[in-house]
Order: C-alpha cells, then structure tokens, then sequence
C-alpha cells in the first residue's frame, strides 16, 4: 500500500479548483452528490457480475484501470468534501473503527478468517 498525505492531495485538489474557478461550485451539497455519482458509478462496473466474477474484476486489465480511475474520483471527492467542512478523515475513521470495535466484538477465540465463517 502507498504511504499517502491527505493534506497534500487536498491542497492539490483545493489548487486544481481554484485555477479552474470551480471554488464556488464546491459546496458541501455539490461535493456529496458528486461523490455519491462516483461511487455509483464505481458500483456499475460491478454490478451484473457474480461474486466470483467480482474478485476477479482487477484480473482484466481495461476494468481494473476503470475500477482504480473511479476509486479515485470517488476519494478525490470524498477529500475535497471533507477539505470544505474541515474534517481529518484520517482522525473521523479510526474515531469510526474505535466505535465498530465497540460496537461489534470479536466473538471469544475467533481469528480474523474465522469471523466471517458463519456468514
């Protein structure tokens, strides 16, 4: 996994809107719906295949270049959105996986494949 720096990707994307004057476009409303067309076009590419298929979607190489370029406009969105309402989106996930811990206990002895076994 690539070690990445939120801060510097959201200035990035903070620097590409502003020469592009699309400041005022990026609204909290704006970015959300943005971000939620991403994501659904993530699902798209998934959508009619099996779960068999599906893990096996980055196998083909013109699909996992479509799956990578829509995670990224999904994250690109998703960072510019928290960029406006000044969220850490580092520091509001792990408060998320703090709560889901919490949350959602590991049942007694099992292990991280053992979990998932039932289901």
């Amino acid at each position: 996994m690539t070690e990445l720096d939120v801060a510097q990707l959201q200035r990035r994307l903070a620097d590409f809107a502003a020469s592009r004057d699309w400041e005022p476009y990026h609204t909290p409303k704006n970015l959300s719906a943005a971000l939620s067309v991403e994501a659904s076009e993530l699902l798209e590419i998934f959508q009619w295949l099996t779960p068999e298929q599906s893990a096996r979607v980055m196998d083909d190489p013109a699909t996992a270049f479509r799956v990578r370029d829509e995670v990224a406009d999904v994250l690109a969105y998703l960072l510019q959105f928290c960029e406006v309402l000044e969220i850490d989106v580092l520091a509001a996930l792990a408060a998320k996986i703090d709560r889901n811990e919490t949350r959602f206990p590991a049942p007694e002895g099992a292990g991280p494949h053992d979990r998932h076994s039932s289901e």
